[in-house]
């Protein structure tokens, strides 16, 4: 039997009819059609608290992540992909995803490992993706410097310390309440490409042996 290739999909938007849980349905629904599994995380569905706690600072004494934690950690552990749909705010992430990244995907991993590079993270080997959306434009977002500050903090950054394999950035601009239909399907039909190439990306790389992705 096939090794099933899982994406995890984190939505981070509170509107359940929001351009963003549209373009986060699309893209779990193009993964399903590549025949890949794909498991969407609403984040405020869930109820998910980003607060991160003492107790779960990496370094502490007798560290144990919290059931929630747990759970988010036993998704990620076999997935492929990990993939972040978020819209952009005040020039950054929503606080949900932020608590995200500092309680799920930075859970064990201690400064010093990010300084010396031995982070052992579980996005280590994965491919981390990002979907993005803001209302104003991104020539906008590129005078104000926030569009560079993003990047280097969200792509970069994180892609670095946790050793992701590849990571890829698709934003969309001037996402406003009352968006014409037509240019959500234009957007939709951009993440169903990208959707695709990337599960081709990750399914050619399952039918390499082993030692040529080492």
């Amino acid at each position: 039997m096939a090794e099933t290739i899982r994406h995890v999909v984190v939505l981070g938007h509170p509107a359940e009819h929001s351009f963003n849980h549209t373009i986060a349905e699309t893209y779990c629904q193009t993964v399903r059609e590549c025949g890949q599994e794909a498991v969407l995380r609403d984040l405020y569905a869930i109820g998910f608290d980003p607060l991160l706690k003492d107790a779960e600072r990496p370094g502490k004494p007798g560290f144990t992540p919290a059931p929630d934690v747990a759970a988010e950690l036993d998704l990620l552990r076999d997935a492929s992909v990990v993939t972040l749909v978020y819209p952009i705010w005040f020039g950054m992430p929503p606080a949900i995803i932020k608590g995200y990244v500092d309680r799920v995907l930075g859970s064990g991993v201690a400064p010093h490992d990010i300084q010396t590079g031995a982070t052992q993270s579980l996005l280590h080997g994965k491919h981390l993706r990002l979907l993005t959306s803001s209302a104003s434009t991104r020539p906008w977002l590129e005078e104000q410097g926030q569009w560079v500050s993003l990047r280097q903090a969200f792509d970069t950054y994180l892609s670095t310390i946790f050793s992701v394999r590849s990571h890829d950035h698709v934003h969309f601009d001037a996402i406003v309440e009352g968006t014409r239909d037509r240019l959500v399907e234009e957007c939709r039909m951009v993440v169903h490409e990208k959707t695709r190439e990337w599960s081709a990306l990750v399914l050619s790389e399952h039918r390499r042996p082993a030692s040529r992705l080492s």
